[in-house]
């Protein structure tokens, strides 16, 4: 995690996310082609599949059991996104502490997180 593109961006170097990793190890995580570099994106065009020619996967989350590729370490213990920065929206909307991440983190056997500040997002 010596890198910034796979460090989370926020004033508490404590974040819970990056203990857990429950959510990159239990959802599927389509977004729009357009978010691929290759269509002038961001998401790195190696690390997602086609869908249907409008929707791509990120690699990984296409199969069970699910983990996506740009995830790094062991969940539940130290983890990080080796593309933080360039990740699609479906991971830059989704809230450390809401029903999916509880949800993410049963799944995993971990504890659900205590509230945390408003609007606290990955």
């Amino acid at each position: 995690m010596s890198d910034d593109a796979t460090t989370m961006t926020t004033a508490d170097s404590a974040h819970p996310c990056l203990s857990c990793g429950a959510c990159c190890a239990s959802f599927r995580v389509d977004f729009a082609v357009y978010e691929m570099q290759a269509m002038g994106g961001t998401v790195p065009d190696g690390l997602a599949l086609d869908v249907n020619g409008s929707t791509c996967r990120m690699r990984g989350t296409e199969q069970v059991p699910i983990r996506c590729a740009a995830l790094t370490g062991q969940v539940g213990q130290q983890v990080a996104c080796s593309i933080y920065e360039l990740r699609p929206a479906p991971c830059r909307e989704f809230s450390a502490g809401d029903y999916a991440c509880h949800k993410a983190r049963a799944r995993h056997g971990l504890a659900p997180l205590a509230p945390l500040a408003e609007g606290l997002v990955l």
